[in-house]
């Protein structure tokens, strides 16, 4: 049932996610499954491009596998340094990922949510992610991510792994200049780590209030629980006072129904004495 529900959720556009949830936590409190509702309370909001993605991956089981698979003889031609495979896995890759990111959007338009080109650029780092590392392509495959992935440094350019991170080599000098050039590096500038740190505070933000409102929700949701076995609780004890009294009374009249009885009897036999001692 959870991996079920799990799946359906992240398969909701981001803006709808939280009120199913809500609804998935709520029936499954009534039918006194706690841990569910407790695991499904914990499912964080999906990002829009990981939403992207999670269709996808719903969507298109085969191509999964064979970005899967992809992967790891990327990952084993890296291995080997059999640059000559990698230059042409490098290639389907690229062309693989621009496919499947096109899908994406596609699907999310589809499903009446449209994405704009930053979102798929996000669907296409978390692919190349997952080419390049088993975990990430655990996470991608499952279909139930909750934020875009990101690929290790040098690893969305088309280039044989293992020679993307490296400096671009150094301009010659001119004839005669005793000043050597320095090498440019394909080095992020400060301002580009900003940025990205700035993405993740965000993210990091909008996840811990997705998980504040969850639990606020399971919260308000248990209280309403507790109450209605309160309530429930206080009828129970309600009616056992009711029928313990209607007991206590029917006892009482039965004794005073025999105490009539027994006196009706001794006065009848005082009368059948009385009556014979006239007779006589």
């Amino acid at each position: 049932m959870m991996e079920n529900v799990a799946n359906e959720l992240y398969a909701l556009h981001p803006t709808d996610f939280v009120e199913a949830r809500a609804a998935r936590v709520d029936e499954a409190l009534k039918a006194g499954k706690g841990k569910v509702a407790a695991r499904l309370a914990a499912l964080k909001r999906p990002t829009l491009s990981a939403w992207a993605g999670n269709l996808l991956v719903q969507a298109n089981p085969r191509q999964v596998t064979r970005l899967l698979r992809l992967g790891e003889a990327l990952r084993q031609a890296d291995h080997d340094r059999a640059t000559t495979r990698l230059r042409g896995l490098s290639q389907q890759q690229d062309i693989l990922v621009g496919v499947l990111s096109r899908q994406a959007r596609t699907l999310a338009a589809e499903a009446g949510h449209p994405i704009g080109e930053a979102a798929q650029r996000k669907v296409e780092d978390t692919m190349r992610a997952a080419l390049a590392d088993p975990a990430a392509a655990r996470k991608w495959a499952s279909g139930r991510l909750v934020k875009a992935l990101v690929p290790p440094a040098g690893f969305a350019e088309a280039a044989p792994a293992g020679t993307l991170a490296l400096p671009a080599p150094a301009p010659r000098r001119a004839r005669g200049s005793k000043t050597p050039s320095r090498p440019v590096h394909r080095d992020v500038t400060d301002a580009e780590r900003a940025e990205a740190a700035l993405h993740e505070l965000e993210e990091r933000s909008s996840e811990l209030a997705q998980q504040l409102q969850a639990t606020t929700e399971l919260r308000r949701q248990v209280l309403e629980r507790a109450t209605e076995l309160a309530q429930q609780l206080h009828a129970t004890a309600e009616l056992r006072r009711r029928v313990r009294n209607d007991l206590d009374n029917a006892r009482t009249r039965a004794a005073e129904t025999d105490l009539a009885a027994r006196q009706a009897r001794h006065a009848a036999q005082t009368a059948r004495v009385q009556a014979e001692l006239l007779r006589k």
